[in-house]
């Protein structure tokens, strides 16, 4: 996976989707960590490690601004294999491109693989999620993220954007580009089986924060609906990510979410702990 592409880019505070962010920073791991050890895993791509059964570990970029030295930063950390950009709430293809040059830092034989979120299909209009998927593609980006999906009619409207390109999904193992849908309102869990059942897209994801506030606070509820979320996702052959703290990582990791995201002043803590509940 890390050969493609690379003429542009190596190829996926807000409430965050998949768990309670109030108040959280754009505060990138700190790199004093050059020296830790490495695995075999650490030289698989994203999707590599995916279709090894392997947990991938990334990092929540959130708040402003989005700086080149904000991907130089990640890049520098060993402990992470990608990094998650969130501009849902203010899409801006320009730090989108600034991220991406960061990580290009490492080189770009081996830069960072970039998840980029947009904004929510049903507030930005088809053509307009389109339109953007497409030109974070043309940026080189690794994948795309639709957050709040609302029914399974958007889930195939999403996964449409992207034919012709080579994404990675259980009918396509040697595909690239990662497709990731969000669920996050009650509604939608109606329709979970026919939306995991849609062929062409690469990860299911429940937005657990977003429906935890959705569900008035309830968030053992929450967790039941995302781990009904996860069980569909490994009977499909798909990938499912939660983000994680040092409280929960190695849980998350025992669980089988094969992506996690950390963020914060404690990520470092939370990516060592879950690196090695993970044996990497």
């Amino acid at each position: 996976m890390k050969d493609r592409h690379f003429f542009l880019v190596a190829l996926t505070c807000a409430l965050f989707s998949f768990t309670t962010l109030a108040g959280c920073a754009n505060v990138s791991p700190s790199a004093d960590i050059a020296t830790a050890a490495q695995g075999p895993a650490d030289d698989m791509g994203l999707v590599e490690l995916w279709a090894a059964d392997q947990t991938a570990f990334g990092y929540y970029v959130t708040g402003m601004p989005f700086t080149v030295e904000t991907g130089r930063d990640l890049a520098a950390n060993p402990l992470l294999d990608f990094a998650f950009l969130n501009l849902e709430q203010d899409y801006n293809i320009d730090s989108a491109r600034d991220i991406a040059e960061g990580l290009r830092s490492a080189g770009e034989d081996s830069a960072m693989e970039l998840l980029v979120r947009i904004p929510p299909m049903s507030e930005a209009g088809v053509e307009t999620s389109r339109a953007r998927a497409n030109e974070l593609l043309a940026l080189g980006v690794d994948g795309v993220v639709f957050p709040h999906v609302q029914s399974a009619e958007e889930a195939r409207m999403a996964v449409s954007f992207f034919e012709g390109v080579n994404v990675w999904s259980p009918a396509n193992p040697d595909g690239d580009i990662v497709v990731m849908l969000l669920l996050e309102s009650p509604d939608v869990f109606a329709e979970l089986e026919e939306i995991a059942n849609i062929p062409g897209y690469s990860s299911l994801v429940c937005g657990i924060g977003s429906l935890t506030s959705a569900l008035g606070g309830d968030r053992e509820a929450a967790e039941k609906l995302s781990m009904e979320v996860l069980a569909h996702s490994q009977r499909a052959g798909m990938a499912d990510l939660i983000t994680a703290d040092t409280e929960s990582v190695a849980r998350r990791v025992k669980q089988g979410f094969l992506a996690l995201l950390v963020y914060g002043s404690t990520a470092d803590e939370a990516l060592r702990l879950g690196r090695a509940a993970a044996g990497r």
